[in-house]
């Protein structure tokens, strides 16, 4: 642990529910496990409690520390502790890992009581909308009535917004980050890529890889690779990478030769290393399908006309997978019902990863929005 400004050491939760969970699917979930991590205080009232949603590979451990020795801290620790945008001294913040998650939470490395046999490929698919049922039984458990914020970047922007649509009583105000309505066809073809790099390794076995022994790391290392160019700008790689090579001089072979290659591949072989193939398909499915305009005939006004909450959408300039124009068409919907949105745009030259950095405007942005608990 080397960051004094950190929340310092957190051990995670968990929490059990008997109660049997409704999928929109249509199958159900009889009980589950979500795993979470808090950081701060609850205050006497419970009006200061702050969720956190994470994006599609993320987890429950967002800030601090799992032990002494541990090097990189949670996935938002910038952005999460004492005196930062989400200050810890002011607020109850909540992390929980979603549904289908493969860090604790029930997903398809659990066991499935109907059969005593790993999941796997039969866990049912899921939705934003279940997420935001199992988060509300979280808050339960927890007994928090009303969220003073949730918050979220990119499938966890979403999140925040499916909160402020789904259980308006019980949220004063959502933090949609780098986010958008709906994914676009070139967004869910991103993610088909993805899904066919990982369904097509021999050693998926169809789903049933954890039964066979095997793993398809090969797709999964794919996947992640092909995911993390969509995280990061042109700009962002070019002052990174550039065209340097890995040696002084041409290799004229198909082994990693630029900088930028090599970076690719040691995220996919970390990656591949520690999460689960089946969670990963589940993820970009429950990206693919989020789309509240859907039951309203592609009206976006009427799905947000329910909203109650005060709405901050930001937006990044370089972020080409969830563009700025994106956030717009969100921000215009609640203009469009009265609603309560500001939208800014963060200049930032680290494409859709900037939600993960403390950008000096980024964070007083979010520290203004996000004011004192009542």
């Amino acid at each position: 642990m080397n960051n004094k400004d950190s929340v310092g050491i957190v051990e995670p939760s968990s929490a059990s529910f008997k109660d049997p969970l409704l999928l929109e699917c249509g199958k159900e979930l009889k009980g589950f496990e979500l795993v979470y991590e808090t950081y701060g205080k609850l205050n006497n009232e419970n009006s200061n409690a702050v969720l956190i949603c994470h994006a599609l590979s993320g987890n429950h451990h967002a800030a601090g520390y799992h032990k002494d020795s541990e090097k990189r801290a949670g996935w938002w620790d910038s952005l999460i502790g004492p005196n930062k945008a989400i200050d810890t001294n002011k607020y109850f913040v909540v992390s929980p890992n979603n549904l289908g998650g493969c860090h604790g939470t029930t997903g398809p490395i659990s066991i499935n009581p109907d059969t005593n046999k790993i999941f796997g490929p039969n866990f049912p698919v899921l939705t934003v909308r279940d997420w935001t049922n199992s988060q509300a039984m979280l808050a339960d458990h927890l007994n928090i009535k009303a969220w003073h914020a949730v918050i979220g970047g990119s499938l966890g922007g979403m999140q925040a917004l499916d909160w402020s649509i789904a259980y308006p009583e019980r949220i004063k105000k959502a933090g949609v980050i780098a986010a958008a309505p709906k994914l676009s066809a070139q967004n869910i073809a991103f993610n088909e890529v993805a899904r066919q790099a990982i369904t097509s390794d021999p050693d998926y076995q169809e789903g049933n890889y954890l039964l066979e022994n095997t793993s398809p790391k090969s797709g999964l290392r794919l996947a992640r690779m092909v995911g993390h160019i969509t995280y990061l700008s042109d700009e962002s790689m070019k002052s990174k990478f550039g065209r340097e090579l890995k040696e002084e001089k041409l290799g004229f072979g198909f082994d990693a030769e630029f900088q930028v290659e090599s970076y690719l591949r040691h995220q996919g072989d970390v990656f591949s290393d520690t999460f689960d193939a089946n969670t990963y398909l589940l993820m970009t499915k429950v990206l693919d399908y989020f789309d509240p305009a859907d039951e309203f005939n592609g009206d976006l006004m009427k799905a947000f006309e329910p909203i109650l909450a005060q709405i901050l959408v930001l937006s990044f300039s370089s972020d080409w997978r969830f563009s700025p124009s994106r956030s717009k068409e969100i921000t215009d919907a609640l203009i469009g019902v009265k609603k309560k949105v500001s939208h800014i745009e963060i200049e930032s030259s680290l494409g859709h990863d900037s939600f993960l950095f403390p950008e000096e405007r980024y964070v007083e942005v979010l520290k203004a929005f996000l004011g004192s608990p009542s």
